[in-house]
C-alpha cells in the first residue's frame, strides 16, 4: 500500500487488524510527509524517535490481540497539551524551554490506547486567535489555495497546525482545543471534521489554560467516523479535573447508523447575519434540505440572546485569561527576561511579560484585567455572566421543546489570506467566532462538517449543535449530513 498517510483512522485501524500494514509503516509514511511539508509550518516539535518506539509497541499489541481502536494510529498533538519530556510551549515565547515532567490526561489516554504521537502542532499563542498568526513559531499555512492564486491562506485558529496537518495528510488525526470555535472554525476552513464535546466530557488537566470555563479538548479528523473513534478515547472522568463529569462514555462509532428519521433539526433565525455571503446562506439552506431528505424535520427556532454572545464571550474569555496567565511571571517556569543592575521583582515581572507575551495575548490580558477591576467588575464581568446564563437558557428552552440538533453555518466566510486581516482592527478577526462562541458559553457539543466549496474552490463547513452529553446522537446526525454532502475534495499539493 502506498500513500499510507492518506488513510483515515477507521481505514488504517482495519488494515492494521487485517495484517495488511504495520504501525511502523504507517508511522514512517507520516514522518516522511511531515518532513516534506515544512512549508506548512504545521509540526513545530517533531518526535520521530517517540513515534517509532510507540509504533513498534503498538505492532506487538496488535499481534497479541490486545488492541483498542486507536492502537498503532499516528496522530499529532496540539502544542497546548503538556507532553512529558517534549517541549510544550502553547506557541508562546514565555514558555520557551518548558518540558513538562508529566503528561496531560487526554494525551496520556491516547498513549495508553496505543496511539502514536508524531509531534507537536502549531497554534495561536495560548490559543488566542482565529488565524494561527499569533504563534511564536510563525504562521501555520493552509494546504488549500484560491484558484490559481499563490497567496498563502490561514488554516484557521487557534488549532491551525492541527487543521493543516490533517488536511494535508501529515497525520491521520490530531487533537485540538476549542474555547470559542478553535476546533470547528479551522476544521471548516480546511475541509475536515472537528468536534467540540460537552464541557466536562474531556479532562482539561495538563492542557495549558486559556479560559477555564470555556476550554474543551476534541479531535480533528478526516471524517465523522474517525471523530467518533478518537473522541471515545479522549473522553472519560478524571479526578484531577474538578469540572470533569462522571458519566459513562458510550461507543460513539456504534451509534453511527445514519438514521435520523423523525429527528427535529432547528434553524435559528438569529444566525442570519447582515452581510452574510450568499454562498454561506445557500450552503446552509442546502444542508437543511439534505437533512430533510434523510428524514429529519426542519423547524425554525429562535435563540433571542445570540446577538449578545460575541460581546459576552470577549468579556468572559479575556477575564479568565488574565487570571490564568498571571502565573507566567518568570519565577516558576518558562522564560525570564534579562534584568539590569538594580532591577527588582516589579521590573522582572514587567520585562518578562512584555518580552514573553505577544500582542494579542497582551491585548486580551489587559482587557481581562480591566473588566475584573473594582470599578468595572459589575458593569462588565458580572453583566456578561448574566448574559451567558440567558444564552444557555435559550438553548435549554429549544431542546426542551423537542429539538434534537441545531444546524448553522460554521464560519461567516471561507478561509482568508494570511495578513489580510490586519492588527489595526482586532474586532474584524473576532467576528470569525460569531457562529461558534454560543456553543462554548452554553457548554454544548458542536461539530463542524465539510459540506461544499466556495466559488474559489475553498472548503465551507456546516455546524451542528447537540444536546448536552449526547455526542453520540450529534455524531450520527453529522454522519447523515456528511453522507448527503459527499464532500471528497482535497487540496492540490503545492508544498
Amino acid at each position: 500500500m502506498s500513500d499510507l498517510n492518506k488513510l483515515g483512522l477507521a481505514e488504517a485501524r482495519d488494515a492494521l487488524r487485517a495484517g495488511d500494514v504495520t504501525s511502523v509503516e504507517l508511522t514512517e509514511s507520516c514522518l516522511k510527509a511531515i518532513d516534506d511539508a515544512d512549508a506548512l509550518n504545521a509540526f513545530v516539535h517533531k518526535t520521530p524517535e517517540i513515534a517509532l518506539e510507540r509504533a513498534k509497541a503498538a505492532d506487538e499489541r496488535i499481534k497479541a490481540g490486545d488492541a483498542p481502536s486507536m492502537c498503532g494510529l499516528p496522530i499529532g498533538i496540539k502544542d497546548l497539551f503538556c507532553t512529558k519530556g517534549v517541549p510544550s510551549q502553547a506557541a508562546s515565547k514565555i514558555l520557551e524551554g518548558f518540558k513538562p515532567e508529566y503528561e496531560s490526561t487526554v494525551s496520556q489516554q491516547l498513549a495508553d490506547s496505543g496511539a502514536v504521537m508524531l509531534g507537536k502542532l502549531n497554534m495561536d499563542e495560548f490559543a488566542m486567535g482565529s488565524s494561527n498568526e499569533t504563534s511564536v513559531y510563525g504562521n501555520a499555512v493552509s494546504p488549500w489555495r484560491r484558484g490559481n492564486d499563490d497567496a498563502q491562506l490561514t488554516p484557521g485558529g487557534s488549532s491551525g497546525g492541527s487543521a493543516s496537518a490533517v488536511a494535508a495528510d501529515l497525520c491521520l488525526a490530531a487533537t485540538g482545543t476549542d474555547t470559542g470555535g478553535s476546533i470547528r472554525q479551522p476544521a471548516a476552513f480546511v475541509g475536515i471534521t472537528g468536534i467540540k464535546p460537552t464541557y466536562g466530557r474531556c479532562s482539561r488537566w495538563g492542557i495549558v489554560a486559556f479560559a477555564s470555563s470555556l476550554d474543551q479538548a476534541g479531535p480533528m479528523t478526516k471524517n465523522v467516523r474517525d471523530a467518533a473513534i478518537m473522541l471515545e478515547t479522549m473522553c472519560g472522568h478524571d479526578p484531577k479535573d474538578s469540572t470533569s463529569t462522571e458519566l459513562a462514555v458510550p461507543n460513539f462509532e456504534a451509534m453511527l447508523t445514519g438514521d435520523i428519521k423523525g429527528k427535529k433539526i432547528g434553524i435559528p433565525k438569529e444566525y442570519r447575519m447582515d452581510g452574510m455571503p450568499a454562498e454561506i446562506e445557500r450552503l446552509w439552506a442546502e444542508g437543511a434540505e439534505m437533512l430533510k431528505a434523510a428524514g429529519a424535520e426542519i423547524v425554525d427556532i429562535s435563540l433571542p440572546h445570540t446577538k449578545y454572545a460575541l460581546p459576552a464571550y470577549y468579556v468572559i474569555a479575556p477575564a479568565e485569561a488574565s487570571s490564568n496567565l498571571a502565573r507566567y511571571d518568570g519565577v516558576r517556569y518558562g522564560r525570564r527576561a534579562q534584568l539590569a543592575q538594580g532591577d527588582g521583582i516589579t521590573e522582572m515581572y514587567e520585562k518578562t511579560r512584555a518580552e514573553g507575551f505577544g500582542h494579542e495575548v497582551q491585548r486580551r490580558v489587559m482587557i481581562g484585567t480591566y473588566v475584573l477591576s473594582a470599578g468595572f467588575y459589575d458593569a462588565y464581568y458580572n453583566r456578561a455572566r448574566k448574559v451567558r446564563t440567558l444564552i444557555k437558557k435559550d438553548f435549554e428552552d429549544v431542546f426542551a421543546a423537542g429539538i434534537d440538533a441545531i444546524l448553522t453555518p460554521a464560519t461567516p466566510s471561507a478561509s482568508f489570506g494570511l495578513g489580510e486581516m490586519t492588527e489595526a482592527d482586532p474586532v474584524q478577526m473576532y467576528l470569525n467566532d460569531v457562529f461558534t462562541v454560543t456553543v462554548n458559553l452554553a457548554g454544548l457539543p458542536g461539530i463542524s462538517v465539510p459540506a461544499g466549496l466556495d466559488q474559489q474552490g475553498l472548503p465551507l463547513g456546516l455546524q451542528l449543535i447537540g444536546r448536552p452529553w449526547e455526542e453520540g446522537d450529534l455524531l450520527n446526525t453529522a454522519y447523515a449530513l456528511e453522507s448527503a454532502a459527499g464532500f471528497v475534495a482535497k487540496p492540490g499539493k503545492w508544498w
